[in-house]
């Protein structure tokens, strides 16, 4: 079974930095798109960046444009985001999902990602 595992959040004043990592098992991380969702206190989740398998296509909502970066390293089975001018509005759950290759075409970041981490916190406040 697919497992994720999200680390680096915390308390950060605003505009400040942080990394976030998720970290994949028992799957081949190459054949996934991965994404990134996020729960504000009292809201409903929101999909703001994904990224295809090989890594090289990324996409972003338009409240991480700018601010946030996706990445990927296949040979260590990771997904990241950098978090940058960090804002109180992007106090959240942080998630990470994957979805197969063989479950999704075309347009990678609408598909249904079925397989989700625990998620980390980011709180934003001064």
């Amino acid at each position: 079974e697919v497992q994720l595992v999200e680390s680096g959040g915390g308390l950060v004043q605003p505009g400040g930095s942080l990394r976030l990592s998720c970290a994949a098992s028992g799957c081949t991380f190459s054949n996934y798109a991965m994404s990134w969702i996020r729960q504000a206190p009292g809201k409903g989740l929101e999909w703001f960046s994904a990224i295809n398998p090989g890594g090289g296509v990324t996409y972003y909502a338009d409240s991480g444009k700018g601010r946030f970066t996706i990445s990927r390293d296949n040979a260590k089975n990771t997904l990241y985001l950098q978090m940058n001018s960090l804002r109180p509005e992007d106090t959240a759950v942080y998630y990470c999902a994957a979805v197969h290759v063989g479950y999704c075409s075309g347009s990678f970041w609408l598909c249904d990602y079925n397989y989700w981490g625990q998620g980390t916190h980011v709180t934003v406040s001064s």
